[in-house]
């Protein structure tokens, strides 16, 4: 196994955003459409859900390995979301990316995408995708039809939060017609690789 300071250093982009923003439709776009794209797995402390693998999905990890492994410092960036319920990024997961020569695409949280950022520097390109307003971001979140008013109330508290953070990004990238902010970021993104 190579030691840290021998691997290959490559490019990523960091795709965050308030739920309903639709990053995650972007980045299955992204992906779909660039053959040297790859999806960072992430690490995560909870139980699979239905249908979800492991090395697919994430990488479930008990608690006490995803402790060790904060320990040993074998993550980017982690967060503990509740009490005993960890995400994060494995260094590993980006070296192996790298080493098979691919951009590596994150789709994380807020303050997920601050803390890659700060990690990879000039190696990453950041992207905060914003709804069009607040009030098409509410709309988007009742159609999923997925989530009590209780939940939705609190993803819109916290979209607001998250909404102050976009300037700490590198690009901020309104989704209000999802071909469009498809198309611009593609060409953002071509120009941050070739430089």
């Amino acid at each position: 196994m190579l030691k840290e300071e021998d691997r290959v250093a490559g490019k990523s982009i960091i795709f965050s955003a308030p739920s309903g923003a639709g990053k995650t439709t972007i980045v299955h776009e992204l992906l779909r459409n660039n053959e040297n794209f790859a999806f960072s797995i992430s690490a995560c402390s909870r139980g699979p859900r239905q249908g979800e693998k492991h090395g697919k999905d994430y990488y479930f990890l008990s608690v006490k390995d995803f402790k060790n492994r904060i320990k040993n410092d074998e993550f980017v960036e982690w967060e503990e979301v509740y009490a005993d319920h960890f995400y994060g990024t494995l260094k590993e997961e980006v070296y192996r990316l790298w080493e098979a020569n691919k951009v590596v695409v994150f789709d994380v949280d807020v303050y997920g995408g601050i803390n890659l950022k700060k990690f990879f520097g000039d190696q990453a390109l950041s992207v905060f995708v914003l709804p069009p307003s607040l009030e098409e971001l509410e709309k988007r979140l009742r159609l999923r039809s997925t989530e009590t008013e209780d939940k939705i109330q609190t993803r819109l508290a916290k979209s607001e939060e998250e909404l102050k953070l976009n300037e700490q990004f590198d690009i901020q990238l309104v989704n209000d017609k999802l071909v469009d902010a498809i198309s611009a970021i593609q060409q953002t993104i071509n120009s941050f690789l070739t430089r």
